[in-house]
């Protein structure tokens, strides 16, 4: 959201700025006077807006616009989730450890990094998936008391340049269904 606003500045201004040359800023001759809202008499008739092109400068594009070629804020190249999960007694071979998981490039000791990046960038394409995957079961929950095993996992680190600190369990319903919404980040173990 912020990138589509921060796109819609630099574009507005932009236009404005090619779209108002100084030489047509006055705009067309005119034989009679022409109201003006600017005030001509008062403490305000100093402060007269200059016709013409805007005096800022447009900034260069961010990396994501310019074609990846680097010219913008390189903010395109920066690894903005970068993870480390910690998996315990899940009972299933090579899933229990610390994994390092980066996304934007694929990279770190994760066993399925990219099917775990994959999924990250699926839930950070809904709104409800940027509030959710990470949030813990709220206090007071109705969850149906099912054992799904005693794994345990921490997964903390930032993602989507947000923080992330958060454990997970197979205790309930509740976490179980949570758990496995993080798969692949977290092991299957169904």
């Amino acid at each position: 959201m912020l990138r589509r606003l921060a796109l819609t500045a630099v574009v507005s201004l932009a236009a404005l700025a090619t779209a108002v040359p100084a030489s047509t800023a006055s705009g067309p001759v005119s034989s009679g006077p022409v109201p003006s809202a600017v005030p001509t008499t008062g403490p305000f008739a100093a402060a007269r807006p200059s016709l013409g092109p805007l005096p800022l400068p447009v900034p260069p594009l961010p990396g994501f616009l310019d074609g990846g070629e680097g010219k913008g804020t390189g903010e395109a190249d920066e690894v903005l989730t970068r993870l480390t999960v910690s998996v315990e007694n899940t009972g299933v071979a090579g899933a229990d450890g610390t994994f390092e998981l980066e996304c934007g490039p694929t990279g770190g000791s994760h066993p399925q990094g990219q099917a775990a990046c994959d999924r990250l960038a699926e839930a950070g394409a809904t709104r409800a998936g940027r509030q959710e995957l990470f949030r813990p079961t709220p206090e007071g929950t109705m969850c149906t008391m099912i054992h799904g095993g005693d794994a345990t996992a921490r997964i903390v680190g930032t993602w989507e340049g947000r923080a992330v600190d958060t454990t997970a369990s197979r205790r309930d319903g509740c976490e179980i269904a949570r758990w496995n919404s993080l798969v692949p980040v977290l092991p299957d173990v169904r």
